[in-house]
């Protein structure tokens, strides 16, 4: 084996492991990390963002104005989020009738995550920090 192949075999092998990685679910301090202090863009169907805003000290809001949902139900709200080992959990006081709703959190690549709630409801986000 020449070391030309070999350099590619290793690239092939960092760039497979580097996926895997990737789409392993985040859990526990590196879950806080992920989101503490950061803008979450939630992608919502038809096109456009929802951003949430995960603070440090367990406050995240929402604001879905720009999205068009004030028709709807209150457009911005804050609630509590929370590491609970490997899922993100959130507490609105209206939105979701004020039920905790759980996520898991899986990296797709720089700045982007899939996310998968608790009753099966599953999508994609951008996270800006």
């Amino acid at each position: 084996m020449n070391a030309q192949t070999l350099a590619a075999g290793m690239a092939a092998a960092l760039l497979t492991a580097a996926t895997a990685a990737a789409s392993e679910p985040v859990s526990g301090p590196k879950l806080v990390e992920l989101v503490s202090g950061k803008r979450v863009y939630l992608a919502v169907p038809l096109g456009g963002e929802f951003p949430l805003h995960y603070k440090p000290g367990g406050l995240v809001t929402g604001d879905g104005t720009r999205v068009g949902l004030g028709r709807f139900f209150a457009p911005k709200e804050t609630g509590r989020w929370w590491v609970d080992g490997k899922r993100l959990c959130q507490k609105w006081p209206t939105w979701y009738k004020g039920q905790t709703s759980c996520f898991t959190i899986t990296p797709t690549g720089p700045g982007r995550i899939s996310w998968t709630r608790d009753d099966g409801t599953s999508g994609k986000a951008r996270i800006e920090g």
